[in-house]
């Protein structure tokens, strides 16, 4: 019952704090605000129902290396998708056209951290986290990162390889949180992707239409290339840049023991741990 629980108390404060942030769309400030009060609240809420039903420090949340794990991936998921932009940019499907707007960018910290956030305390912290415990990592990551593809199903220019991006960026997701046990590193690196896609290269971030940002850009060419109205996060260098990524973080979980085998009782590991120094 507690996952039961947990998901329905994240979904519906993340669920209400998102629409509200979309009916603010051209109000940048209103956006903004709301935005990281929505982020903030489903923290919370996150904090209270595991604290209830689990009856243990979330440490996951509240744990030290909250801040630099945030930091890290926040650098990681912004330098991810340049390095997707930069392959496109090469091939000259993606132009400059000159700057965009500076208060659109601001106020998409609010929409993207509100996504981020109830993204990743629902998939990684709530489902990835619990079914693990039953199931072990390998099994849990498979079935949670196609749940997290499938919710993408009904997005504008969903394809078959935008679906299949998306599992595998849920994949990376959650081989980040697999490394550290703590959910900051993922929230940073899934905010940075999206801010990065939304507001500072002003491209599409599936499903969520946004407005431009710092640049006023133009993406042309093969879908196959570049995406298509899915977005750059269907190109193929999203998958292949996720995938090794998420390898990367598969591997620091292992290293560090922190991979939950398939057996009847597996111990679960600690929250709450970090990168290395």
């Amino acid at each position: 019952m507690r996952l039961v629980w947990q998901l329905l108390a994240v979904a519906a404060v993340g669920m209400i704090g998102g629409q509200v942030a979309m009916g603010l769309e051209g109000n940048w400030l209103a956006t903004l605000v709301v935005g990281l009060l929505a982020a903030a609240l489903t923290l919370l809420v996150y904090w209270g129902v595991v604290r209830l039903t689990e009856r243990r420090p979330v440490t996951e949340v509240v744990g030290k290396g909250s801040v630099s794990g945030l930091l890290i991936g926040l650098v990681a998921g912004i330098a991810l998708f340049a390095m997707v932009i930069v392959n496109i940019y090469f091939l000259g499907h993606y132009q400059i056209n000159g700057l965009g707007t500076v208060v659109g960018a601001i106020g998409l910290i609010g929409f993207m951290a509100a996504a981020a956030v109830t993204e990743e305390v629902l998939f990684r912290g709530v489902l990835f986290r619990v079914i693990e415990g039953w199931a072990g990592t390998w099994i849990t990551l498979v079935l949670t990162s196609v749940l997290f593809g499938l919710m993408h199903l009904p997005n504008a220019g969903a394809t078959a390889v935008g679906i299949g991006a998306a599992v595998i960026a849920g994949a990376m997701f959650a081989a980040a949180y697999a490394a550290t046990r703590n959910l900051w590193l993922p929230i940073g690196l899934h905010f940075g992707w999206n801010y990065a896609a939304s507001a500072i290269f002003s491209t599409e971030v599936s499903g969520a239409g946004t407005p431009t940002g710092l640049l006023d850009t133009t993406i042309t060419g093969p879908a196959m290339l570049t995406g298509g109205s899915f977005g750059p996060e269907a190109s193929p260098y999203s998958i292949v840049f996720c995938f090794l990524t998420a390898l990367v973080f598969l591997w620091l979980a292992h290293r560090r023991g922190r991979l939950v085998p398939l057996r009847k009782g597996a111990k679960r590991v600690e929250s709450g741990s970090t990168l290395p120094q």
